[in-house]
């Protein structure tokens, strides 16, 4: 019984405030040392050269990419 209130509880909070991993690559070669994954909260800016926004934990993150960024979004 109270498993299955423990995932409704997480199924509503999911719901309301999805969470998102964002996989950044600075190059197209996706799975080598310069890939970066975050857990997003929120996300502020999105563009082709310009992420911004905050983590599950709470940090403001920019990242910028003068050629532009590879990036994949998946929501959890």
């Amino acid at each position: 019984m109270i498993d299955k209130l423990k995932q409704l509880w997480l199924s509503i909070i999911s719901y309301i405030f999805p969470r998102y991993e964002l996989v950044v690559s600075y190059n197209n070669t996706w799975g080598d040392h310069d890939d970066q994954t975050f857990i997003v909260k929120r996300f502020y800016r999105k563009n082709q050269k310009y992420l911004k926004f905050k983590t599950h934990d709470g940090d403001l993150v920019e990242v910028r990419g003068t050629e532009g960024l590879n990036y994949t979004i998946k929501q959890l």
